[in-house]
């Protein structure tokens, strides 16, 4: 029963991190500050390449892939570069939702006292938070050097002096 109890808590506190983050306002969500900073030991993110994050993070379940009516896309196809400050913005969400609902989880400690509710609880974090969080730390900082490379090619485009023969 309390293996119940922990598995509904557990899913309705997904439900409500997910709600959150979707009407969580963006605009506040700086990348370069705060928890959503690449700290110096990520080295830009290169640190997450010993988990093989490149390999694993497209077999895990994606919400923009279960319910893309409800996310942006995520694809870097067409003209990507309109959409990547609001790809960027959406790591900071997707990060600070499951960190906010791995936080809701260790509530299962209190519902299953004991060795139970210890192992539901890390189950719930390592398996179902912990890798989605990586993932995010993992691709801003990606995204953002990409964001950085276009914006100055469009500046060194706009730059150039156009000379026109006669």
């Amino acid at each position: 029963m309390k293996l119940f109890k922990c598995t509904i808590y557990c899913a309705i506190s997904g439900l409500v991190g997910f709600l959150f983050g979707r009407f969580v306002s963006r605009w506040q969500m700086n990348p370069d500050k705060g928890l959503f900073r690449c700290y110096k030991i990520e080295k830009n993110g290169a640190i997450y390449e010993n988990f093989n994050i490149r390999i694993w993070q497209k077999r895990v379940p994606d919400m923009s892939r279960i319910a893309p009516f409800l996310m942006p896309p995520k694809n870097l196809s067409g003209d990507y570069a309109e959409r990547l400050p609001t790809m960027i913005q959406e790591t900071c969400v997707a990060e600070i939702t499951h960190v906010v609902v791995s936080i809701l989880g260790l509530r299962c400690l209190k519902i299953w006292p004991g060795m139970g509710g210890f192992v539901v609880t890390a189950v719930f974090i390592l398996i179902f938070n912990v890798p989605y969080i990586l993932i995010q730390r993992y691709n801003r900082p990606r995204l953002i050097r990409l964001q950085d490379k276009l914006q100055k090619r469009k500046e060194t485009r706009e730059g150039e002096v156009c000379v026109c023969l006669s």
